[in-house]
C-alpha cells in the first residue's frame, strides 16, 4: 500500500516505523530538516522536505497513486489543506489529525468527507477518554470497548491470590460455567513473549492476562482475579495539558469531583476560567508537601498528563505510595511501558499508540471496523465484519483453518456480544473480535476478505 504522511513529529514518525516494518510504501513529509534526516537513516522509508500544502510537492509525492495520506503535523489548518488537497489530486483515502475536537463532535453537520476528509482523530481525544474508561474500569490495567461496550476487553495482572492461578485455561472456565469471558492474549512475569492462551495453556502468578467479555462477565472477571471494584469519584489531575483539559472537562460532565494542578499561574487562571466545575490549583505537582496540602492521600486516582514523562511516572509512584487506588500516567518514550507492572504504576497511555491504533485499521485487509495494538504486547486485536464472500461465512468455529497464534475473542451479532465456543456458526454480518501475533496477520485477512 502507498502512504504519505505529512508530519515527522512524534505521532508522525511513529506511524512512519510502524508501517515501515510491515513492507508498506512510505513517503514522509515535513518541513524541518533534521527531523526528516533522522528518519530516513533509521527506517526504510522515502522523505521529502517542504510544505504540505505545495501542490507540486504532492505530485512529486505521487500523490495521485497513493491509497491512503495522513495529516499528522502539529498544524491542524495544514492537516486539513493537505488532506483536502490530496483527495482533489486523487487520494483513495485521507486521515486528518486535529485539535478542535468539536470538528469530530459535528461531523454529521459538517460534512468533512464531502470535504475530501475521510477520517477525523485527536490523539488528545483519544487519551482522554482512554483515561475515563480505565476510572470505570479500575481494577484492571488496560480496558478497550467494542460495539460501545457489547464486548469489553480487560487487561489484569494475576495476583497469587486469583482462584485459578495453576489452573489451565479449560479449568478456568469451568469455574464459570456460562463463559461470559475468554482469554486471548498473556505475558508471564519478566519476559517480553506474548502467549495466545490454549486450554492446556496453565495461569501463573505475575502474569498480564488479556480477557474479552461480556458487560455481564465483568463481575465474574473482579472474582476470578481477586479484585476489587473500586467506585473512583474523586480524581486528581497533575497537568493542564490538552489530554488533562479534556480528561477534566469529560470527568466534570459525570459529576465526578476534579482537583487539577497547574505549575504555569496564567494557564491555571484560563483554565479556571474553563472548567468551573473544577478546583484549580496553581503549582508544582513535584512538590510532594504541596501534593499532600491538596489532600492526596483522600483521592481515588491519580492521573498525571503533564508534558514530562519523567515527571508523570514519578508523581504517580509518589501518589501509590499514599495507597490511591488508581494512577495513570502519560508517556512519550514507548520503551516505560516494559517497566510500568513492575515499578508499581497501574496503567501508562501513549498518545502515539493511541493515534497508530485508530489509523491501522484503514491499513489492514478485510473490512476492519476496530483495531488495537496492546501495551507492551506483540500482539493485535481486530475486529473484523464478515462480509458475504468471507471465508469464515457459514462455518462453525471449530471448522476454520485458524493458526495457531490466533484465536477468536468473542462476536457482536444483532447489537449483542457473545462469547463464541467452537459450535458457534458464523453469519454474514457479524462482528469477529479476534486476537493475533503479527506472523499471522496474513492469514487471518485472507479469512475475512
Amino acid at each position: 500500500m502507498k502512504i504519505i504522511i505529512a508530519g515527522a513529529g512524534e505521532v508522525g514518525f511513529h506511524l512512519a516505523k510502524l508501517l515501515s516494518y510491515e513492507s508498506q510504501n512510505i513517503t514522509l513529509i515535513d518541513t524541518d530538516k533534521e527531523s526528516l534526516v533522522y528518519a530516513d537513516n533509521h527506517l526504510d522509508i522515502k522523505v521529502l522536505r517542504g510544505d504540505a500544502t505545495s501542490i507540486s510537492l504532492l505530485k512529486e509525492a505521487d500523490v495521485h497513486h497513493s491509497e491512503l495520506v495522513i495529516g499528522v503535523t502539529s498544524s491542524e489548518t495544514t492537516n486539513l489543506t493537505f488532506c483536502m488537497l490530496a483527495k482533489q489530486l486523487g487520494c483513495k483515502r485521507t486521515i486528518a489529525r486535529i485539535s478542535n475536537t468539536e470538528f469530530i463532535q459535528n461531523r454529521d453537520i459538517i460534512r468533512f468527507s464531502e470535504l475530501g476528509i475521510d477520517e477525523l482523530i485527536s490523539p488528545e481525544q483519544l487519551a482522554a477518554e482512554e483515561i475515563q474508561l480505565l476510572l470505570n474500569k479500575s481494577a484492571f490495567n488496560d480496558t478497550y470497548e467494542f460495539e460501545g461496550g457489547k464486548l469489553i476487553m480487560v487487561g489484569v495482572s494475576l495476583q497469587k491470590s486469583a482462584p485459578f492461578v495453576g489452573k489451565t485455561v479449560k479449568e478456568a472456565a469451568q469455574i464459570f460455567t456460562e463463559h461470559h469471558f475468554m482469554p486471548i492474549a498473556l505475558q508471564r512475569l519478566g519476559t517480553q513473549f506474548t502467549v495466545i492462551p490454549r486450554g492446556d495453556t496453565i495461569f501463573k502468578e505475575g502474569d498480564q492476562v488479556y480477557f474479552i467479555t461480556t458487560p455481564e462477565g465483568v463481575d465474574e472477571l473482579y472474582k476470578l482475579t481477586n479484585k476489587k471494584k473500586e467506585e473512583i469519584r474523586n480524581v486528581m489531575i497533575l497537568g493542564g495539558s490538552k489530554v488533562g483539559f479534556k480528561t477534566a472537562r469529560d470527568l466534570c460532565a459525570k459529576k465526578f469531583n476534579v482537583k487539577l494542578i497547574e505549575k504555569n499561574k496564567e494557564k491555571a487562571f484560563d483554565l479556571a476560567d474553563d472548567l468551573p466545575n473544577a478546583l484549580v490549583i496553581n503549582g508544582d505537582g513535584r512538590n510532594v508537601e504541596l501534593l499532600e496540602e491538596e489532600s492526596l492521600d483522600s483521592m481515588d486516582a491519580f492521573v498525571a498528563v503533564t508534558g514530562n514523562s519523567e515527571t508523570n511516572i514519578m508523581s504517580c509512584l509518589v501518589a501509590k505510595s499514599k495507597h490511591i487506588k488508581k494512577t495513570i500516567a502519560l508517556v512519550e518514550n514507548m520503551d516505560y511501558f516494559q517497566l510500568s507492572h513492575s515499578i508499581g504504576i497501574d496503567t501508562l497511555i501513549n498518545k502515539k499508540l493511541l493515534a497508530a491504533n485508530h489509523i491501522f485499521r484503514h491499513i489492514r485487509k478485510g473490512k476492519v471496523v476496530a483495531l488495537m495494538r496492546l501495551n507492551n504486547l506483540n500482539s493485535e486485536i481486530l475486529e473484523f465484519e464478515v462480509k458475504p464472500t468471507s471465508k469464515v461465512r457459514g462455518k462453525l468455529i471449530r471448522e476454520i483453518e485458524f493458526p495457531e497464534e490466533a484465536t477468536i475473542g468473542g462476536v457482536v451479532r444483532d447489537g449483542i456480544g457473545v462469547i463464541a465456543l467452537g459450535d458457534f456458526k458464523i453469519r454474514s454480518g457479524d462482528r469477529v473480535v479476534v486476537c493475533c501475533l503479527p506472523d499471522a496477520i496474513p492469514k487471518i485477512e485472507r479469512l475475512f476478505l
